[in-house]
């Protein structure tokens, strides 16, 4: 049946023995399976045309659904039985289990499922069997930088949409950076009356001379988050997000200045930052900057009920604290070691902020540097090595290593590719992604909670281009965190590619500009911004 991801235990179907979605069908949906129930109705139900009406009896057979919670694998497993005389039953441990199992019923019913009203006349058939599944990780994550170039609302419903047909559970939501600040706080309205916009934006990185000279931003309310916080509930997705400190924030000094390092630099006159890389201007450690920001994080807290928030923590330059006698007055009353110090002074103070609210911190992996509370977690992007050292301190760690699951690094090493920065990472290299270090012991191991894939959008300044990078290599990195595979070396490549060319229909059908296999369409071998001179394609970095 080519299912993606691949289920993690048995399957055993006949392909000769069908059942048969009729007009008749009915939709049995048994306490706590109401919202699956829902979206089976919304979107297969609108795929199909059929109605899929309420009830426990039909000459059409019936799709049944329960909650039995001694299905193994945890909360997010299921199963599900296909008998041509009776109908499906789709059985969660737990109500997302229910809907993962809900999700692989629609691949089951072949690639016009994934469309939103019906095409054609056609039988809508499930071969008969069993089929149990449970996921590898708990945390299999994506995350959507919208501060960089921001993606309106309907884009990121769109996207939790996508996860949720992958079976991604956590949307990690960058929101805010040097070059924006995307989320309304009330408190302080200039975070996004002018931290939300830029005059211009450079046209690919650092050493780039080129430049889009359109204005650029946007943000979203608070109603807004609440609604996409609340669609993501109904999918099962998290939403963790992410207030970057203390660096990566000129957008928030630059509609508030006192927040900068003014006794060193003209704070005042810092815009909302143009170009990319990392940036020296960086939040003072004051008194009063903690003080703003438990503010902005009291309205965080309100808007998305998760357990975790990312703070961000890393690529903070220390050139300005060297220079500040502020920074200088506050490591000596601290009696820090040194500016990397005071950074940990900061980090940890947000740690304990969180944790006296029940929640809990995770960030990029510098935040090491200096200690951690052992409630905190670490998101390891620089490579594999903060995760190591995390799991070993009894941390929680999330792999996302820019070497194998940063989605903006081009994809082939072809002058037709779109973006062509960063190392070549295929298909194929992600597919082999293995998150859990051999270097961990079992014990350790465990602290590998999961995975996560990044798209940042420094040079992705449209939807089309985020499709172009984050898929297909989105599919196999979820397969990845869902399914139990084999070393990399040993896994089964020739038949992913066999079961992706299946996958790719249901892309098509969702609509999905993704890179094909053989290359960039025409389309997507075009520069990306209306005007930019004939020099070529943003540099190679």
């Amino acid at each position: 049946m080519d299912l993606l991801p691949t289920p993690s235990h048995s399957t055993a179907y006949a392909a000769d023995e069908t059942f048969t979605l009729a007009p008749g069908t009915t939709l049995e949906a048994g306490p706590g399976t109401e919202g699956a129930a829902r979206w089976l109705r919304a979107a297969v139900g609108a795929a199909t045309g059929l109605p899929l009406a309420p009830g426990d009896r039909s000459a059409d057979g019936v799709v049944r659904l329960a909650v039995d919670e001694t299905v193994p694998g945890g909360p997010e497993a299921y199963r599900i039985t296909v008998d041509p005389a009776s109908g499906v039953r789709i059985t969660g441990a737990g109500p997302a289990g229910v809907f993962w199992g809900a999700q692989t019923f629609r691949q089951m019913l072949g690639p016009d499922a994934f469309r939103r009203a019906p095409v054609r006349e056609r039988v809508w058939q499930v071969p008969s069997g069993h089929l149990s599944d449970a996921p590898r990780f708990g945390w299999r994550g994506f995350m959507l930088d919208v501060a960089r170039h921001f993606m309106p609302k309907d884009g990121v419903l769109r996207y939790l949409d996508l996860m949720a047909a992958h079976k991604l559970n956590v949307l990690h939501l960058h929101l805010t950076d040097d070059q924006g600040w995307r989320l309304e706080i009330r408190r302080y309205p200039e975070l996004t009356a002018k931290g939300a916009w830029r005059e211009r934006t450079k046209v690919g990185l650092r050493e780039s001379t080129l430049w889009d000279e359109r204005p650029h931003g946007g943000y979203y309310t608070q109603d807004d988050i609440r609604e996409i916080v609340a669609y993501a509930a109904e999918r099962h997705i998290t939403v963790v997000p992410e207030i970057d400190i203390p660096g990566h924030s000129q957008a928030a000094i630059a509609a508030y200045p006192d927040l900068g390092n003014s006794d060193v630099v003209d704070t005042a006159a810092l815009p909302v930052l143009p170009s990319w890389g990392v940036n020296p201007n960086v939040l003072a450690p004051t008194d009063e900057v903690l003080r703003f920001y438990e503010n902005v994080f009291t309205e965080v807290l309100d808007l998305f009920p998760g357990e975790f928030v990312h703070v961000g923590g890393d690529e903070c330059p220390k050139e300005q604290w060297r220079d500040s006698a502020t920074a200088q007055t506050r490591i000596k009353e601290l009696d820090l070691e040194d500016e990397d110090e005071l950074q940990s002074w900061i980090i940890r103070h947000f740690d304990r902020w969180l944790a006296d609210r029940g929640r809990r911190l995770i960030g990029w992996d510098e935040i090491l540097e200096g200690g951690l509370a052992p409630g905190a977690a670490v998101s390891s992007w620089r490579g594999f090595a903060g995760g190591i050292a995390a799991a070993k301190s009894g941390h929680d760690v999330v792999m996302c290593p820019e070497s194998h699951v940063y989605l903006d690094w081009r994809q082939s090493d072809s002058p037709d590719e779109p973006v062509p920065i960063a190392h070549v990472r295929t298909l194929e290299d992600v597919y082999r992604f293995e998150p859990v270090p051999a270097a961990l012991t079992g014990e350790e191991a465990r602290r590998v909670i999961g995975t996560q894939a990044n798209l940042w959008t420094e040079v992705l300044d449209s939807a089309r281009v985020v499709d172009y990078m984050a898929f297909p290599r989105l599919a196999a990195f979820a397969e990845v965190a869902w399914s139990e595979l084999p070393a990399p070396a040993e896994r089964d490549w020739a038949g992913f590619e066999a079961r992706m060319a299946t996958h790719y229909a249901r892309l098509d059908a969702l609509g999905v500009e993704y890179r094909r296999p053989q290359g960039p369409l025409p389309w997507q071998r075009r520069p990306g911004v209306t005007g930019r001179p004939k020099e070529g394609p943003p540099p190679i970095v």
